[in-house]
Formats: structure tokens, C-alpha cells, sequence
């Protein structure tokens, strides 16, 4: 079950459905665009009445994909190498300050002191310098979370990495969308039942992680002791256990690109499955709007650079960053956007128990490599297999009625020239052998850009969107479909789509990612899961969970409406509930845990019986 969901990314506040109303807002009800500027206003910290046309225009300019904000593009450091000489036969000379000097002093330096602060340097051959430079960025479009949402000041973040800072605000907001307290949950669950699966499939790379390992004994600066341990991959899932559950449980930073998402839910279906986990975190936080990070993308030929959008629009002066990222039409390169997202899952049974919200339900989550590869981040054939292969479960779930008539699909949708042929030749050849007509596709990244490991879960909000509000997100950063586009089974809407919510059973989400790792994932509707709970568990049982889930549903939408006034911060428990070895209740047969009803069992079940005994 999905029972919690939350985040940010550049729409807004993830959990109930905040951002992805942000996608669909033209087609939105009244009352639910104020709703949607509400919630955009506090997170954007906007004073001016969020019902005013000129305060709304403003909070539309400032979220989504657009000019980047967080540095100057158009005066980007960049060291230029020099080789310095004097005029005529005289040697070079300069005085600086002693304290500046090499450790290693160069040999054709011949030093004399100056002062007791100073020293004169006298150089006979060249001087080899690196002299400060700027130069304009070739990309200045990005996915940013909204203009005036600062994540370093919500909490004590104490010059934490981008990415952490999200991961704070993210993981607190999916916890507490639940409506029930984490303590409830320690009452129920033993230690070891809980698991976080998180990470991010690039490290943090800005100054306060590994950017600043790698560059501040070349600035001139020194690296701190946060760095090196703040930049690893798996830290996001580090900082929840850590400082947001105080978890004991499972924990794994797995990484598959821009698929990472996906593999972290495969991981918590998979233990939930087999009965080893009851309570499982998955999600990832990505901040990847660092000049250096766009610029090695833009080498690679990936990202969309400012002539080339240019060139897309005959006429055009001025380049239109908000169209930045326009799948299956004619495109030159991916947009780099940042967030972070993370979904909570329970099996059923202490969901039932609980009274849980129920978002909808994890089908299936399908990983396949691309074998012998040309490229590295060229596509291949793996992607074939995972679409081709949850669509054959949900032709078993659903029948092939609910296959063709009562699902969607979220596409990974890069908006590169590669992407919108060859994932547009795998929707359309598939939904070809299963009888679908006119499947609908979606593409988020129009709207948000690529936010590496959170992609799939930027997609997976909008499924649960739409289950919610019924408008598919159309494509709106285009205007045609390419031809090279496959798409005679396809439906590419380029406006909002609205779907006949009765008739939306499940959604299907891609993602593929770089060095051959494509993941897809077979998601259940609510409606579709409660179905399925009231014939697995009885309408008695079903009656039994709708009376409980009165209070939580009350609990989660009180939190939802205390966020918007701005009156909760994100958990960050630092130094508090720190545990050593001697607080434990160890035994033989199990191990107390402080803040745990249940203790971890021992009596762990030999897996080989066959192999060992007499």
C-alpha cells in the first residue's frame, strides 16, 4: 500500500497533491487553484494575497522549469590558464604577502624578504598563472524548486548539501502526511520491520559536499570535514534513519540512475512481499543545478542549450525558458531540474490495522539491462522488457478490458532527440500487441525537467493526482509531434486531458536511465486497491478500517492545513534519542530497543534446513 507521499520539486509541496495541481492548474476548479496558489504562496514565502491576478502571475513565473536563479549564467567562473612574462630582459617581479607563499616554492622563484609580512619575488623565466575568468553558460534553463523556498532555513541544516536539506523537508512531510504518529507506528512494528530505502544517483555535488572536496584546495580554500561523508550517494536514506525516523531498521542507498526511484520501490515491494518488512520509506532527493554538473551534461550533447532551443522557434529573440523541455516533438536535450520525493509503504494487513490513508498500491516494479551496448548512456533493448513485462501483469490484474480502456502511461519523456523515438517506438509497438488503441501518455518533465533519482517519483505524484483530480498533464511545452514520433497507438495530448476517474484502475511509470537501467512500475488506483483489500480481508473488515481511517484521514488533512499557514517545520532530531549499547534489553531470544514496543526476535528460521542435521 501507499499510505504516505511527499516532497518537493519544482511545482511545490508534493503530499496531497499540491504540485501536481501546479501541472494542471488552468484546468483546475476555483476553489482548487486557490488551493494550489495557497500552498505555493507559504512554501514561496509570498506575502501578497494569493488570490490576486498579479501575485498569481508572479508564483506561475517562478516555479516549474525556468531561467536558473541560484547562479548568474551569464558570468560562470572559469579558471583560464596564462603564462606571464616580463617586458624586455628584466626578470619578473612582484611583491605578496609571506603568508601566501607555496610551500613548495617553484625553482626559478628567487625570494627576498620584503618586510616582516611581505617578500619580493623575482622570477627569470615565465610565470604559469590561472587568471579568474566568466564566461556565459550555454544552458541557463533548470528545474528549480520555487522561487523564495529556502530548505536551509526550515531547519538547523548546519551547511548541509543541497540534497540533504531537501531530503529533511521531504522525508518530515511524507511521514507526517500519514495522520499517524510515528510513535503509534513504533508501538506496532518491531525495529527491524522498518526499512529506508533512499539515496541519490549523483552524490551531492555542490559546495558543501563533494564540490567543494574536489575544488576548494584549487580556490584556494580548504575541504571541511563534512565533504567527504555529507557527498556519498546513500546520504539522503543516511539523514532519515538518522535525524527523521531514528530507524534501526533495513536501510540501502540503491542506485540505478535516473531510474533510482523505481529501484528503491522494487526493493520495499519486494520486502514487504516476502513478509520481512512492514513499514518501508523509499525516495530520493537530487540538486543537481550546479554550474559544473549542467556544464558536463552539456558536453555530453544531453541538455537543451540556449541556441539550439533558440533555433526551435523561427522568429524567436528571446529564449523561452519555460519550454525548455519538449518530449516526443522536435527537441534538442533534456532539462537538469532538482527535489526530492519519497512515498511511505505498509502492507496491507497493519494498513487495514491503522486506518491508513490508501493513495493506491504497488503492482509490480520490472528492472532490465540493455545488454552489448554501443554507448553507455545510448538506449537499448531493456526498457522492451520491463514496459512489455508489467503490462502483461496488469493484462492479468485488470483483464485485457482494464488494460486498454482503464490505465495511463507516465513516460520517462526526456525531451532529447533519442528519447522521443526510441521509448515513443517501445509505448507504441507494446500497446500495439496488447490492443490498446489510443493509450494515454504523459511526460512530467515539461514541467519539472529531470530530477535524476526522484524522476520516477516526479511521475508517480502525478498519477496519484490524477487519481485524485481526473486531468491527465498534457504536454504543453509543444505544439506538434515529431515526425519521428511513434505514435498510431499513442495518445501525446498536447492540453490537459481529463479522464473519466471511474474508469482509472491503474498507471503505468517508465523510467531509463543512463548505462542500461530502465525500470518500470505497475501502480493500483485506490479505488482498484480498496476492491481488492474488500476481497481479500471482507466487507466486515473493510467497514472496520473506513471508521479508523476517520481520525487519520482528520489528522493528515489538519497537517496539510497547518503547512499551509506555515506552522510546522521539518522533523530534524539532532542529538536527540541517541542509543547505546547499554540502553538495550539483550537476551538470547531478542533484543529491547527504547522507543519500541516490540523488541527485535532472534528465533531467526535456519533458510537450509536440508543442509544441516544429522
Amino acid at each position: 500500500m501507499i499510505v504516505g507521499f511527499g516532497g518537493v520539486n519544482p511545482a511545490g509541496r508534493i503530499s496531497f497533491h499540491h504540485a501536481y495541481r501546479r501541472l494542471v492548474v488552468e484546468a483546475l476548479s476555483e476553489a482548487d487553484k486557490t488551493r494550489t496558489y495557497r500552498s505555493l504562496a507559504n512554501l514561496m514565502n509570498v506575502t501578497e494575497d494569493p488570490n490576486d491576478p498579479a501575485t498569481r502571475g508572479y508564483i506561475d513565473t517562478h516555479t516549474l522549469i525556468r531561467k536558473i536563479e541560484s547562479y548568474d549564467t551569464s558570468k560562470v567562473l572559469w579558471q583560464r590558464s596564462a603564462k606571464l612574462a616580463a617586458v624586455g630582459n628584466e626578470p619578473l617581479e612582484f611583491i605578496m604577502a609571506k603568508r601566501q607563499l607555496p610551500e613548495q616554492l617553484p625553482q626559478n622563484w628567487d625570494v627576498t624578504v620584503e618586510n616582516e609580512r611581505e617578500v619580493r619575488v623575482r622570477i627569470v623565466s615565465q610565470l604559469d598563472v590561472l587568471l579568474p575568468d566568466f564566461r556565459r553558460a550555454k544552458v541557463s534553463s533548470a528545474g528549480q524548486v520555487p522561487t523564495g523556498f529556502d530548505p536551509a532555513k526550515s531547519y538547523q541544516s548546519r551547511n548541509h548539501p543541497r540534497g540533504l536539506q531537501l531530503t529533511v523537508y521531504g522525508a518530515s512531510d511524507a511521514l507526517r502526511s500519514l495522520g499517524i504518529p510515528l510513535e503509534e507506528l513504533k508501538n506496532r512494528v518491531a525495529p527491524d520491520q522498518f526499512a529506508v530505502y533512499s539515496g541519490s544517483a549523483m552524490g551531492q555535488l555542490d559546495a558543501d559536499g563533494y564540490g567543494g572536496l574536489m575544488q576548494n584546495s584549487l580556490l584556494g580554500k580548504r575541504p571541511t570535514s563534512k565533504n567527504t561523508a555529507l557527498g556519498l550517494p546513500e546520504m539522503p536514506g543516511d539523514f532519515v534513519n538518522a535525524y527523521v525516523l531514528g530507524s534501526v531498521g533495513d536501510s540501502a542507498g540503491i542506485i540505478g540512475a535516473c531510474a533510482t526511484f523505481l529501484y528503491s520501490v522494487k526493493r520495499g515491494l519486494d520486502e514487504i512481499r516476502e513478509g520481512r518488512k512492514r513499514v518501508i520509506m523509499v525516495g530520493n532527493a537530487e540538486a543537481p543545478v550546479v554550474a559544473e554538473v549542467i556544464e558536463g551534461y552539456r558536453t555530453m550533447g544531453a541538455l537543451a542549450e540556449d541556441d539550439e532551443l533558440l533555433a526551435l522557434d523561427p522568429g524567436a529573440t528571446e529564449i523561452d525558458h519555460r519550454r525548455a523541455c519538449r518530449p516526443f516533438s522536435s527537441n534538442c536535450g533534456f532539462t537538469v531540474a532538482e527535489g526530492c520525493v519519497f512515498a511511505v509503504l505498509m502492507d496491507d494487513e497493519l494498513a487495514m490495522e491503522l486506518g491508513a490513508e490508501i493513495l493506491g498500491s504497488v503492482g509490480c516494479v520490472y528492472v532490465n539491462a540493455d545488454g552489448f551496448k554501443k554507448s553507455i548512456p545510448g538506449p537499448g533493448v531493456g526498457n522492451y522488457l520491463t514496459v512489455a513485462k508489467a503490462m502483461g501483469l496488469a493484462k492479468n490484474m485488470l483483464g485485457e478490458d482494464g488494460l486498454r480502456h482503464r490505465t495511463h502511461m507516465q513516460a520517462h519523456g526526456t525531451g532529447t532527440p533519442a528519447n522521443r523515438v526510441t521509448e515513443s517506438h517501445i509505448l507504441n509497438e507494446l500497446a500495439k500487441v496488447f490492443g490498446i488503441e489510443n493509450w494515454p501518455v504523459a511526460a512530467v518533465k515539461a514541467y519539472v525537467g529531470h530530477s535524476m533519482a526522484p524522476a520516477g517519483g516526479d511521475q508517480l505524484a502525478a498519477v496519484l493526482g490524477i487519481w485524485k483530480h481526473g486531468w491527465l498533464p498534457g504536454i504543453t511545452t509543444i505544439d506538434h509531434i515529431a515526425d519521428d514520433v511513434h505514435h498510431s497507438h499513442l495518445t501525446l495530448p498536447m492540453a490537459h486531458l481529463e479522464l473519466d476517474r471511474a474508469q482509472m484502475d491503474g498507471a503505468f511509470v517508465n523510467s531509463k536511465g543512463f548505462g542500461g537501467n530502465n525500470a518500470t512500475g505497475f501502480f493500483l488506483a485506490p479505488g482498484k486497491t480498496e476492491e481488492m483489500l474488500q476481497r481479500r480481508w471482507g466487507k466486515k473488515a473493510m467497514l472496520a478500517y473506513r471508521r479508523k481511517n476517520e481520525a487519520v484521514h482528520t489528522a493528515a488533512e489538519d497537517y496539510d492545513a497547518a503547512m499551509d499557514r506555515g506552522e510546522i517545520k521539518p522533523i530534524y532530531q539532532y542529538g536527540e534519542g541517541v542509543l547505546e549499547g547499554g540502553d538495550l534489553e539483550i537476551s538470547n531470544h531478542s533484543i529491547g530497543v527504547p522507543g519500541y514496543a516490540n523488541p527485535v526476535n532472534l528465533n531467526i528460521p535456519n533458510p537450509h534446513p536440508d543442509m544441516f542435521g544429522d
